[in-house]
C-alpha cells in the first residue's frame, strides 16, 4: 500500500502568520459628535416646545386643514360702524361686525379708536378706512382655529381672505400690515401708538 507516516508533533509545520501586535489607541477626545450625541434629547425637546408654541400663536400661520374650519363666504357691503349702520359695519382697524357679531382680524393690531394722542387717532382712522377699503371690494372667506373661535373680550378670532383669479390668496392681515397701518400682533402685550 505504500509507506506509513507516522504523526510527530514536534515536526510539524507551522503556518506562516503574522503576529500583529494589538493596537494602542490614544484616549479619543470627544467631539462635536459627541457633544450631538448627547444633546440630542434636548434639542429634540427644545424643537417640540417650539413647536407647540408656534401652533398656539393664532396668527403665526393659517391653522392646517384638520384645526381649521370650513371657509364662510360672507358678501356685502360695509359702512362705518354708529348710528343707523348696516347689518355689515367696520369698528375699527382690526374689529368688524356681521350683525350682533363682532369679529376680530387674527395677525394684526391697530390704533384703537378712542385714542390718546392725536397721532394714535390719525393712524386709527387710516387704519379703519384702510379695513372698510378692502372688505368693500368683494366677497371673501372667513376661517377660524376650531381650539380657539374667540377671545377674551368675546369677539370671533377670523383669519380673513379673498381667493384671487390665480388661486392665491389674498390676506387681509397682509393688507393691512403693508398699507394699512397694522402691526403683526399674536397675542401678550401691544406696543404703543403715541
Amino acid at each position: 500500500m505504500g509507506k506509513k507516516l507516522r504523526f510527530n508533533p514536534g515536526r510539524r509545520r507551522r503556518g506562516k502568520t503574522r503576529s500583529v501586535p494589538p493596537a494602542r489607541f490614544k484616549p479619543r477626545r470627544p467631539g462635536w459628535r459627541d457633544a450631538f450625541v448627547s444633546l440630542r434629547p434636548w434639542l429634540l425637546l427644545i424643537g417640540f416646545v417650539t413647536m407647540a408654541y408656534i401652533f398656539t400663536l393664532p396668527g403665526a400661520f393659517s391653522a392646517p386643514g384638520w384645526l381649521s374650519s370650513e371657509p364662510q363666504v360672507i358678501e356685502g357691503r360695509f359702512t362705518r360702524c354708529g348710528r343707523g349702520r348696516g347689518y355689515y359695519c367696520v369698528l375699527d382697524g382690526d374689529t368688524f361686525k356681521l350683525g350682533d357679531r363682532a369679529v376680530r382680524v387674527v395677525g394684526i393690531d391697530t390704533a384703537e379708536v378712542d385714542a390718546e394722542c392725536a397721532a394714535e387717532a390719525v393712524q386709527a382712522e387710516a387704519s379703519t378706512e384702510a379695513l372698510q377699503r378692502w372688505l368693500n371690494r368683494g366677497p371673501f372667506r372667513m376661517t377660524h382655529r376650531l381650539d380657539e373661535p374667540i377671545d377674551r373680550y368675546g369677539r370671533s378670532l377670523r383669519t380673513v381672505y379673498r381667493l384671487r383669479p390665480d388661486g392665491s390668496e389674498d390676506r387681509l392681515a397682509d393688507f393691512m400690515r403693508a398699507e394699512g397701518g397694522a402691526r403683526g400682533y399674536w397675542g401678550g402685550g401691544r406696543g404703543e401708538w403715541c
